[in-house]
């Protein structure tokens, strides 16, 4: 359930408001002539696992055994000769 209110009436009890967010977990819409502006609502925290986090980090790899192509930049910053 979500309640509306104006930018003047929420100026004048914004920490009412914030209680309310807080503790019924509502959101509150605020509008300015009618038009709704900002939404007011409980925070909440993205559970990502650690795992999916890591499988998005590593865009490319090149295995410690293979040697790096000519021209290419090494681990060291040395570009191979080849």
């Amino acid at each position: 359930m979500e309640k509306r209110v104006s930018k003047t009436v929420f100026k004048a009890k914004a920490c009412e408001f914030l209680r309310h967010v807080e503790t019924l977990g509502e959101t509150v819409i605020v509008t300015d002539r009618g038009e709704p502006t900002v939404e007011i609502r409980p925070y909440r925290r993205l559970q990502k696992s650690p795992l999916d986090v890591l499988r998005a980090s590593i865009v490319h790899f090149n295995g410690l055994d293979e040697q790096p192509v000519a021209g290419e930049a090494t681990a060291t910053g040395i570009e191979s000769g080849e």
